[in-house]
């Protein structure tokens, strides 16, 4: 057993694993000696009733000592301490052995005499002593797998270019199936950059030397900075002017001159967000805070408040989805008088303690506080200081009138009306009289720098852009969802959180369900059913968390933003025309991404269960890549399952939905795509399908979903009973009978298009969209602010702030009030310092 625990131990010093290298003998060797020396006093000692009479020396004998000399011959006579005799070494067989001083035989020898039985390690068959970081040992006997760190399974693959990485043949098979042996002979994974081993997965060194290369390089052309500042200023001019109408306010009510006027410095921390507490807008400068609570109010809705017409922050409101028993979802008659209701995740509950009915501004401008403390009232404040916006903005002034910037002419041949594939152009629409039908989709592989300008032209007419291959640009790393689990995953034995269980919408009922991370994406490729075999559409709720994205998938992380065409955009450390990256480093930035979207799908339009992503609008321009699909595969059962259930689920919305007084409301089956987009019966590459509107088309958008909403349904399949917003409420997917009859009623339809691996989908700010998963799905998108559509971004934000408080939509999540300031910032040093 001594011998068993002595060599685990060595092994375990030797690597884990069970790495045994060639330094492991000189280990064993050593150790054997001091056991062989142990057991030989031990037999000695055995034989003589536990007494050493030769020898005077100190011995140990279970843990104990006995005295050093012994009686003679039991007469009680202690004889005198005898020094301890000298041992030499001698050598036998690349070993060395210590033996008493004055013994004239060899190794052997001594075996005998003390009666030692042979060990399994035999010493006379020891190697002689080799480094195991030896270049050549590494090169030419390791077996030592870089993937699985185990040397035990048998032939590995040896890679010629870096000559210190091995690959066993498993490995290869069940991590890089795509990749021949004498592919990663040439070079291997971790020489490509594309090693999926938790090491690398988990090694931050790549992004690393992203965020070091951007620190480095500094340099930005002054006519990209002239740009920008002539983008920015009717915008700086605009916040000015507000600045100056809310000085001459606060001069008035204390009776003194503007120029007298000395506005209180806001004690915040530039790493806090401060909002206003009536409209949930985010506060950057000018604001009005209570003297005798924390209560703070943004300037429009002090200007509001003086009109008599307080829009902003308007009270909260209650959307109830009742549950009426898991048979429901599947088109049963259910009695409706026992009900469970659940909110509405658009409406979360919440109650203003503060009351807007008797708020009023008096006649001074002045403005009180709306809750019971003391009588206080709200004074002007500066988070940035006085004079931060009038200053920068004579600077901006004085440069705009110095540095004179003319904007090139911009023409797209792809304008013409000839247009067609030789200018990547993919046909999307086909309305009548418009020259927007097809959408600009250039091979990542094949941009110049040219392309920028016809990117350019595209965005700024707020039309989406698709890139195709952009993985093809990058080093292949594996997307696999496996992969990615193994990256994330906790593995330490520790008091880390094990994030094993996950949040998922389950696309039926879009109630949230928790999940197994394993189970969930075992159900990425092989369906399962509920309890009527009805297949489980699921998709991941924030996987991983936005915030934990470069934390927990470093090597993804990279790999995400290498993929990124323009990336004087979408380049989130450091583009030079996207906004967002302006902030100081010292301010708290808004979340905008990467973000995953992990979810099952199948080409089949069910009507009830598809796996979609509901019309919505987001602030910010986006761009969006699909990484990795998969077919998911549906049993016989769950195909049965369908067409039975579908027909229930007709006769329920005929029984319910009121649309049609006459009960003909429109379910049938229908393509999954219109007929006229070839795009979709194309290589098996294709993932998602996407509908984009034009921000001109919104408002009849908005007059069919509110005609037409009790039609649609919701949480727990629940008919909805009553709109907020149309869009903002994340509410409906429009499904090709509905896209049918819009263009029938009003004339209008989206650009439809389907998304293929590889693809990187640009969505300008402000335009409405819905996704349908046609396979299971992984995509990664990342949020931007293009010079083009800040005043998109500024209409959203006025637009949310007239959102019930309690909307999830309400709240100033982007702040573009605050990038555009701290951009100009940055764009008049950068001018001064060239200038």
């Amino acid at each position: 057993m001594e011998r068993k625990l002595l060599e685990e131990n060595l092994l375990e010093k030797n690597g884990e694993n069970s790495r045994v290298g060639y330094s492991f003998f000189e280990d064993v060797k050593k150790e054997t000696e001091e056991m062989d020396r142990k057991n030989s006093d031990e037999n000695l000692l055995e034989k003589k009733g536990g007494r050493d009479v030769s020898h005077g020396e100190r011995v140990e004998v279970g843990g104990s000592s006995l005295q050093e000399g012994v009686t003679d011959g039991g007469n009680g006579e202690l004889h005198e301490k005898r020094p301890v005799r000298k041992r030499k070494v001698v050598k036998e067989g690349g070993g060395e052995f210590e033996i008493p001083a004055g013994f004239s035989g060899s190794g052997s020898d001594i075996r005998k005499q003390h009666n030692i039985r042979n060990r399994k390690v035999k010493i006379e068959a020891v190697m002689p002593k080799k480094n195991k970081r030896d270049k050549e040992c590494i090169e030419n006997q390791s077996k030592m797998c870089h993937q699985c760190q185990r040397n035990d399974k048998g032939e590995v693959v040896r890679c010629t270019k870096c000559k210190t990485k091995r690959f066993c043949i498993p490995c290869i098979k069940n991590w890089y199936p795509h990749l021949k042996e004498d592919y990663i002979a040439e070079a291997c994974p971790v020489c490509r950059g594309n090693c999926n081993c938790k090491a690398c997965l988990r090694s931050d060194a790549f992004i690393k030397k992203m965020k070091a290369k951007t620190s480095s390089v500094k340099d930005e052309k002054v006519e990209v900075s002239m740009c920008l500042l002539q983008v920015f200023l009717p915008y700086l001019r605009l916040l000015d002017e507000e600045q100056m109408f809310e000085n001459e306010i606060e001069a008035k009510i204390h009776g003194i001159s503007v120029s007298e006027l000395e506005v209180v410095h806001a004690d915040y921390f530039k790493d806090e967000r401060v909002y206003c507490d009536n409209c949930k807008t985010s506060i950057f400068d000018y604001h009005r805070s209570c003297t005798e609570c924390s209560f703070d109010l943004c300037l429009m809705c002090c200007r509001e408040l003086r009109s008599g017409q307080l829009v902003g922050g308007a009270d909260p409101i209650t959307l109830e989805f009742p549950f009426r028993g898991r048979d429901y979802l599947h088109g049963k008659i259910v009695d409706k008088t026992v009900n469970q209701t659940e909110p509405n995740d658009a409406a979360k509950p919440l109650i203003r303690d503060w009351s807007r009915a008797v708020w009023h501004a008096e006649s001074n401008g002045s403005i009180p506080c709306p809750k019971e403390c003391k009588h206080g009232f709200l004074e002007l404040k500066s988070v940035l200081g006085q004079h931060f916006i009038t200053n920068l903005l004579c600077k901006a002034n004085g440069l705009a009138q110095t540095l004179k910037h003319e904007t090139p002419d911009k023409l797209c041949l792809c304008s013409r009306p000839d247009r067609s594939g030789n200018y990547g152009m993919r046909k999307a629409a086909s309305r009548a009289d418009s020259g927007d039908n097809y959408l600009y989709c250039p091979n990542s592989v094949q941009l110049q720098d040219e392309d920028l300008g016809h990117f350019q032209w595209h965005w700024e007419k707020g039309e989406p852009v698709i890139v195709s291959h952009v993985i093809d640009c990058t080093s292949g790393l594996s997307w696999e969802p496996l992969v990615m689990w193994r990256a994330f995953r906790q593995m330490n034995n520790t008091k880390h959180e094990q994030h094993l269980d996950v949040k998922a919408i389950d696309c039926l009922d879009f109630c949230e369900v928790e999940i197994n991370i394993h189970q969930f994406f075992t159900g990425y490729t092989k369906a399962f059913g509920d309890w009527l075999h009805w297949p489980r559409i699921l998709k991941l709720k924030d996987w991983p968390p936005s915030n934990l994205f470069e934390e927990r998938l470093p090597r993804h992380c990279a790999e995400f933003i290498s993929s990124l065409p323009f990336k004087e955009y979408t380049d989130p450390l450091g583009g030079c025309l996207n906004i967002a990256v302006k902030l100081p480093k010292e301010c708290l930035k808004p979340d905008m991404g990467p973000k995953t979207y992990i979810a099952y799908g199948f080409p089949q339009e069910l009507g009830r269960g598809d796996s979609v992503t509901k019309l919505h609008c987001d602030m910010s321009d986006a761009v969006n890549v699909l990484t990795h699909i998969a077919e998911l595969k549906l049993d016989p059962e769950h195909l049965s399952a369908i067409d039975k259930l579908k027909l229930q689920h007709f006769e329920q919305d005929k029984r319910e939905l009121l649309s049609d007084r006459d009960g003909e409301t429109n379910v049938d089956e229908v393509e999954t795509v219109p007929e006229s987009d070839s795009s979709f019966a194309g290589d098996g590459s294709e993932g998602a399908l996407w509908d984009i509107f034009r921000r001109q088309d919104v408002p009849k958008l908005q007059e069919y979903l509110r005609k037409h909403f009790r039609e649609f349904r919701h949480i727990h399949c629940s008919p909805l009973e009553q709109v907020i917003h149309p869009i903002h409420d994340q509410t409906f997917y429009l499904t090709v009978e509905h896209k049918r009859k819009l263009k029938e009623e009003y004339g209008i339809e989206p650009w439809t298009f389907v998304q293929k691996l590889g693809d990187a989908v640009f969505i300008p700010a402000g335009c409405p969209h819905q996704v349908r998963n046609l396979k299971s799905c992984i995509k990664v998108a990342l949020d931007f602010v293009s010079p083009e559509n800040v005043g998109e971004c500024f209409r959203l934000t006025e637009e949310f702030r007239t959102l019930p408080i309690n909307h999830v939509s309400a709240e100033d999540k982007l702040e573009v009030k605050k990038m555009i300031i701290y951009a100009m910032q940055d764009v008049v040093t950068k001018l001064e310092t060239e200038g």
